[in-house]
């Protein structure tokens, strides 16, 4: 090593042999640096003043470590890296929040011929808002994730769309995104039954001690497409007048779950917010359908009848007499 080096040139190479061996003693890191073993300890101690976790231990396994809390090191981006993050951010969280300004401070350490052109797409391309995208609190979002990698139960509390409040003891199996919304996928010991619940209507998080097991063979995406439909407040059941195969494209995981029914088929699920089921979700399906229960889809479906008959009350437009120019 140059015997010309800056006692910071030193201390920061000092922290990239802590970061390259976890464990090196005050001789080795001595060696490395070029310098005494009483040297070598001054420049941990700089480190430390400057607020880096160096962490040491006595013994013939001591030696010095890097501690929690340090910093990343650098990272390189290829240019399609660099533009994908962007795309990424953009695509998923347009408006400016935590993750807008932690893109920002990646932008700005990127080589220049990188960093412009990511600059450039952000401050230039524009992304409306996903009006289903949701975002849970990271707090609680990562209590659940932790619960999942732990294999240990929880007791959340839950607001469901209409605003009921309730507690439930569950076991977290995984936690999934799905366009844009966070679900947890678990087996509900209030229900007992697997359930999926949106993870930004948790309102909190206890741990228990208590373990668990997820299924074997659990595929966590298969899993929650299954069971979106099911365990909501409001039961749905909709008879189409079309064949299973010729329905089945056009029903959604969420709507419940589609059986053969004569020369039609029946879709049997939950939901609990009816009017969504009954403005967006049913009329998308281009087959004639009976909505036969619960009476909250029934009733919503009765609403948005009314309102579309009402925009047809009037006379049409060519029946109407012009009034004098003004």
């Amino acid at each position: 090593m140059p015997t010309d080096l800056s006692p910071t040139a030193r201390a920061l190479r000092a922290m990239e042999v802590l970061r390259a061996r976890p464990g090196v003693t005050a001789g080795e890191l001595a060696a490395c640096l070029g310098v005494t073993e009483r040297a070598a300890r001054r420049y941990v101690g700089i480190l430390r003043e400057a607020g880096i976790p160096v962490e040491s231990a006595r013994g013939p396994y001591g030696g010095y470590r890097l501690g929690r809390g340090t910093r990343l090191p650098p990272v390189a981006f290829t240019e399609p890296e660099a533009l994908g993050l962007v795309m990424a951010v953009l695509a998923g969280r347009p408006a400016d929040d935590d993750l807008g300004a932690a893109l920002g401070k990646v932008i700005r350490v990127l080589p220049e011929n990188v960093g412009r052109q990511a600059a450039a797409l952000r401050e230039h391309a524009s992304a409306a808002p996903d009006p289903w995208s949701t975002r849970p609190d990271p707090v609680t979002t990562s209590a659940l994730v932790a619960a999942v990698a732990d294999r240990r139960r929880v007791v959340i509390g839950y607001r469901s769309e209409s605003g009921n409040e309730w507690e439930a003891e569950v076991d977290p199996w995984a936690v999934v995104v799905r366009h844009g919304r966070w679900y947890l996928l678990c087996h509900s010991h209030r229900a007992d039954a697997v359930r999926t619940y949106r993870v930004d209507r948790v309102r909190q998080v206890r741990r228990s001690t208590r373990a668990f097991e997820p299924p074997d063979g659990l595929d966590p995406v298969a899993a929650l497409e299954k069971n979106l439909g099911t365990g909501w407040e409001f039961s749905t059941r909709v008879v189409f007048d079309a064949p299973l195969p010729e329905v089945a494209p056009w029903i959604r995981p969420p709507m419940g779950r589609l059986e053969p029914a004569g020369e039609g088929c029946v879709l049997v699920g939950s939901t609990s917010n009816p009017a969504m089921y009954a403005q967006e979700w049913l009329p998308a399906v281009p087959f004639p359908f009976r909505v036969e229960g619960g009476p909250e889809l029934r009733a919503a479906v009765a609403t948005l009848a009314a309102r579309l008959a009402a925009a047809l009350a009037g006379p049409p437009e060519d029946d109407v007499t012009p009034g004098p120019a003004g």
